[in-house]
């Protein structure tokens, strides 16, 4: 039986470039994002993740396949705001969007893993966990997002399924681009944190995923593996 696995924010930056590198290295991938891109090397399902009862539907129906044995759970919302502004309904939401999927998709897909004691399920989390200003509910997703991945992992070690994060810091995406372009002061501020000097590339973060999504990585749970230059050192 053939191995898939379903990358979430598949249509672009980071989800997209992980789904080329997962695809070259032997994995039938399946994407997930509102918006099919034009090349996408597998599968692809149209979502949007922030309808619940939408992505229960999509988790029962890739169970259902029972081939599905990985998970890269990537898609996520942030939001720039000063703590002192932040509303609680608005945090709310934020955490909503950036936990319930990975566990609606993960709690699907985990049967089929136990079946075939292999399973890899990987999170993309972010430098922000360490401290960063102007991040309040994004950081505390993903923190969350951090501790729920080290459950599973505790919880399904003996399953053969592995469970890590990994956790970028400023990537050279276009998202990033649109907000921050080359030789602004946002980019500076972004570039002083970072002991590299430069950013992270797309295909550097897609690396770090498919590795401890590989057989390779087999004895590796639990972890957050940062990908940031040297940012998240002394943090």
């Amino acid at each position: 039986m053939s191995r898939a696995i379903l990358v979430t924010g598949a249509s672009k930056g980071i989800g997209l470039a992980t789904a080329r590198r997962l695809a070259a290295e032997g994995w039938a991938v399946i994407g997930l994002a509102r918006t099919r891109p034009d090349d996408f090397p597998g599968d692809f399902v149209t979502a949007d993740l922030s309808d619940a009862a939408a992505t229960q539907a999509i988790a029962a129906r890739l169970a259902a396949r029972g081939d599905v044995l990985g998970l890269v759970s990537n898609a996520g919302v942030a939001r720039s705001e000063s703590f002192g502004t932040v509303d609680p309904a608005d945090f709310a939401a934020l955490l909503d969007i950036n936990l319930r999927p990975t566990l609606q998709l993960a709690q699907a897909l985990l049967p089929a893993m136990q079946a075939a004691g292999y399973g890899r399920i990987v999170t993309v989390t972010s430098l922000v966990t360490r401290g960063w200003p102007f991040r309040t509910s994004y950081a505390a997703a993903k923190a969350a997002l951090e501790s729920l991945t080290r459950t599973i992992a505790v919880e399904q070690a003996r399953s053969g399924i592995t469970a890590n994060a990994v956790a970028p810091g400023p990537t050279e995406t276009a998202l990033f681009r649109a907000n921050n372009p080359v030789g602004s002061d946002g980019e500076a501020r972004y570039l002083a944190q970072i002991p590299m000097g430069r950013l992270g590339r797309q295909d550097e973060v897609a690396a770090a995923i498919a590795f401890l999504a590989s057989q390779a990585a087999g004895f590796i749970t639990g972890q957050t593996l940062f990908v940031d230059g040297g940012a998240s050192l002394g943090r």
